[in-house]
C-alpha cells in the first residue's frame, strides 16, 4: 500500500509518500511552493497542479491530509482550509480515498505524545522511517508524519476489527 500525506498550506504545501509492504519505507518527500507575492487563487493553481503532478508520478493508493489547526489565529486557519480544500478537490478527482487527520492524531500516532514539538516529530518520523537523516524541510516531514499516522491507525482499524 502506498500512502501520500499532505500538509497543507497556501505558500508551502509539504507532501510524503510512503510504502508499507512488511514495513514502512519512504519513498520520496518534498514542498510545493507558491510565492507569497501571489494572489492566493494563482498559488492554489499552482499546488493544485503539483499535488496532480504527484499523484501521477507517485501512484498512491490513499491520501491522508491533515486539517487545519485552529488556534487564535483564524485568518491563518481559513488560509490553511483552503488548501485542505484543494488538496481534497486534487485526490478526489484521482478517485484516491482520503482521510483526514487532526494535528494532535498525527502527534500521537507517530510520537506517543498529543502535544510533541516539530523536533520530536521530526526524529520519529526519521526512526519509524529507518532515515539516516531527518526529512528536511519540515513541512515535508510533517506530511511523511500524516502518512505514517494514516498508517498507523489503518492497523489499529484492522486490529480493533479482529478483536470485536
Amino acid at each position: 500500500m502506498r500512502i501520500l500525506g499532505v500538509d497543507p498550506g497556501t505558500i508551502n504545501l509539504g507532501y510524503g509518500v510512503v510504502d508499507l509492504k512488511e514495513e514502512m519505507s519512504m519513498v520520496d518527500c518534498g514542498v510545493l511552493n507558491a510565492s507569497h507575492k501571489v494572489p492566493v487563487e494563482e498559488r492554489l493553481h499552482l499546488l493544485y497542479t503539483g499535488l496532480v503532478e504527484a499523484f501521477a508520478r507517485y501512484q498512491p493508493d490513499e491520501v491522508a491530509i491533515e486539517e487545519p489547526f485552529i488556534g487564535h489565529n483564524v485568518r491563518s486557519a481559513f488560509a490553511i482550509g483552503r488548501a485542505q480544500a484543494m488538496a481534497i478537490l486534487a485526490a478526489a478527482n484521482q478517485q484516491l480515498p482520503i482521510y483526514y487527520y487532526s494535528p494532535t492524531q498525527v502527534k500521537q500516532q507517530v510520537a506517543g505524545y498529543g502535544q510533541s514539538d516539530k523536533q520530536q516529530m521530526q526524529e520519529m518520523v526519521k526512526m519509524q522511517l529507518g532515515l539516516s537523516q531527518v526529512p528536511q524541510p519540515y513541512d515535508a516531514a510533517d506530511a511523511l508524519a500524516v502518512a505514517i499516522c494514516h498508517i498507523q491507525q489503518s492497523r489499529l482499524n484492522r486490529w480493533l476489527a479482529e478483536v470485536h
